[in-house]
């Protein structure tokens, strides 16, 4: 049985693939002289050394990437979609997978095509509740669509179309407050705020986060994961990192499993794949959507997630350091609200979705 995986560029598509894979793991059932074969196909991804710790080989694409602004860098990128096509043709023609799960994104394109070309039924996952342009495209090359919000329903062909939610891998439910106390150092009995602006950082989150810091630090811990491109400026803006903030570039998954666990409330972007997690975690949450992000997803993202009350939804503009002080701490102050969002996050995550992926996987591949 060979299994191939695709998704482009961020760990928003990876994770989930991961998740994915560890189900096939559990479920798949070889017949004699068979054995499981999983390759991720893409470009480089940001996390991606989880890939051979779950013995998931992989392969790098040249994938370009369409920008809905100006870019200088769309022109080059054109040129890149048809070597990707050529490579994907090649890799897929070597490996020839019984089936394909691809997450979505820019890297999922030529490999999707490449698919088609050679009848490799396709199955997709789209993450947001506006599902992002890859998948637009590709949906008339799958064979089954999965969705994580009902309202992305609106864009795919009903009949081969199901609400499945996002997969979480199962892991990071598996955290604990006192390992977090060790890996972590944390020193005090404060409550706990954990800072996420996705896989790759948010830069304005972080300028919030640093003029309002010290503030902050009187009534609560930080773990703040700030993104690789902006550690080393935090770092000289910051000078003496003071007691009680721990920063870090990107929280692997032993990291982020012992953080959520340990954290009392979290402050996040509003990628789909962070939702899921915070929610698998019944985590009461404070979300900033990225400012146009493809189709403004993000923000839908939230407000979808929002109306089960398990977090509140602020502009990225509306984040300043009094925004912090006067909400951020006065939520981390009321156990009783926290607890109600806690209870409306669990309710609202799907924690089956990868489960019923990798058996739909299976199935297809099988037939």
């Amino acid at each position: 049985m060979r299994i191939l995986f695709t998704g482009g560029g961020t760990g928003g598509h990876l994770f989930p693939i991961v998740a994915v894979a560890r189900e096939i793991k559990k479920i798949y059932k070889p017949k004699e002289g068979e054995k499981l074969e999983m390759l991720f196909v893409g470009p480089q991804t940001i996390g991606e050394e989880i890939l051979w710790k779950d013995e998931i080989a992989k392969k790098t694409i040249w994938a370009g990437k369409f920008r809905r602004y100006f870019s200088i860098q769309n022109f080059f990128d054109i040129f890149l979609v048809p070597i990707g096509i050529l490579q994907s043709l090649w890799i897929l023609f070597v490996f020839m997978p019984n089936v394909i799960f691809s997450k979505g994104g820019y890297g999922s394109v030529p490999v999707v095509l490449a698919a088609w070309l050679y009848r490799i039924p396709v199955l997709i996952h789209e993450s947001d509740s506006y599902p992002g342009l890859a998948n637009r495209l590709l949906a008339k090359f799958s064979k089954r669509i999965a969705i994580s919000f009902n309202k992305a329903t609106e864009f795919f062909p009903a009949h081969k179309t199901a609400l499945i939610g996002n997969p979480v891998r199962q892991e990071i439910l598996t955290g604990s407050k006192e390992q977090a106390k060790a890996i972590f150092q944390l020193i005090s009995q404060k409550p706990l705020l954990l800072i996420l602006g996705g896989s790759q950082g948010a830069k304005a989150i972080n300028d919030s986060i640093f003029i309002g810091l010290l503030g902050m630090l009187e009534k609560c811990e930080i773990i703040h994961q700030c993104g690789r491109e902006n550690l080393e400026d935090l770092k000289t803006m910051l000078g003496d990192i003071p007691s009680g903030y721990h920063l870090y570039s990107f929280l692997d998954e032993e990291q982020m499993r012992h953080a959520l666990a340990a954290a009392d409330l979290v402050i996040s972007r509003a990628g789909a794949g962070s939702i899921a997690e915070i929610a698998a975690c019944g985590k009461p949450s404070i979300m900033i959507p990225l400012p146009n992000s493809a189709g403004d997803h993000q923000n839908l993202n939230a407000y979808e997630y929002a109306k089960s009350g398990a977090t509140l939804v602020v502009a990225q503009e509306n984040f300043t350091p009094n925004f912090l002080k006067d909400r951020a701490i006065v939520l981390l102050q009321n156990p009783t609200l926290l607890s109600q969002m806690s209870q409306q996050a669990k309710s609202f995550a799907k924690l089956d979705a990868a489960q019923k992926i990798a058996e739909e996987v299976l199935n297809i591949a099988k037939h």
